[in-house]
C-alpha cells in the first residue's frame, strides 16, 4: 500500500467515525424520548410507529436509500423543484449522515426501550409523590437508572453508522474524500484489486465492531446485576 492509498484508507476511517458520530447526535435524544414514550405509554397506533422505526432493520440496505434517494431527488417530496432550495443531501457528506443515522435509529430506540422498561416505575411514581414534576423525574430518576442501557444504545447506534454501506452509497455515492465510508472504502478496494489496503480496512472495521460488542455487553451485564440488586 502506497502512501496515496494509506492516506486514502485514513480518510475514509476519519470520515466514517465523523459521520458516524454527528448521526448520533441526531438520532439519540429523538431516539431516547421515542423509546421513553413507547416504554411508558400506550396509544393508538403504538404498534405501527414501533414497527415502523423497526422497519430499517429488515429491510434492504439498498432499499432504504433508494427511498431516501426519491424522497429527495429534484421532484420529490424533499426535492429542490418542490422546496425551492437545495438541501445538498445527494452526493454529499450530509447524504451519507442522512443515510447513517436512519439505519442506526432502530438499533437505538430498540435498546433505549428496552433499558427504559427495565426501570421499576415504582421509583418514578415515588418521585411524582414528592412534589418532582414529570420532567423533573425523568431526568434525575429515569435516566440516571436507565444510563447504562443508553450508553449501550449509543454504542451499538454508532456501530451501525460505521458499519452503513448499501443506504449510503445510493444516496451519497461512494466519492472518495467527499462521501466514501470505512465499508465503501473496503468495496472500492477490493474491487480494484488493492487486498492490502482492503485487509487493513476489514482489520479496522473488525476492531470497531469487536470494542462496540464487548463494551454493549459489559454494560447490558452490569444493568442485568443492577436490576437484580434492585
Amino acid at each position: 500500500m502506497n502512501a496515496n492509498e494509506a492516506e486514502a484508507a485514513f480518510e475514509a476511517v476519519r470520515n466514517t467515525l465523523a459521520w458516524a458520530g454527528l448521526s448520533m447526535l441526531i438520532v439519540m435524544i429523538p431516539g431516547c424520548l421515542l423509546a421513553y414514550h413507547l416504554a411508558r405509554s400506550d396509544f393508538f397506533g403504538k404498534r405501527v410507529i414501533s414497527a415502523l422505526v423497526s422497519l430499517p432493520l429488515v429491510m434492504p440496505p439498498t432499499a432504504a436509500g433508494y427511498l431516501l434517494l426519491r424522497l429527495f431527488a429534484d421532484n420529490g417530496p424533499l426535492g429542490r423543484k418542490t422546496l425551492g432550495v437545495d438541501l445538498g443531501i445527494l452526493l454529499d457528506w450530509k447524504g451519507v449522515v442522512l443515510a447513517c443515522s436512519l439505519m442506526s435509529m432502530p438499533l437505538v430506540v430498540r435498546t433505549a426501550r428496552l433499558s427504559f422498561e427495565g426501570v421499576n416505575p415504582r421509583f418514578e411514581a415515588m418521585s411524582r409523590t414528592l412534589g418532582r414534576g414529570r420532567m423533573r423525574t425523568f431526568c434525575t430518576v429515569t435516566l440516571p437508572l436507565a444510563g447504562r442501557g443508553l450508553l449501550a444504545a449509543l454504542i451499538l447506534g454508532f456501530t451501525r453508522a460505521v458499519g452503513e454501506f448499501g443506504a449510503s452509497v445510493v444516496l451519497a455515492g461512494n466519492i472518495p474524500g467527499r462521501t466514501q465510508t470505512l465499508a465503501s472504502a473496503i468495496y472500492s478496494a477490493q474491487q480494484a484489486g488493492r487486498q492490502f489496503q482492503a485487509d487493513i480496512l476489514l482489520c479496522v472495521a473488525l476492531f470497531l465492531g469487536f470494542v462496540a460488542i464487548y463494551a454493549s455487553e459489559r454494560l447490558s451485564l452490569a444493568l442485568g446485576n443492577g436490576g437484580r440488586r434492585g
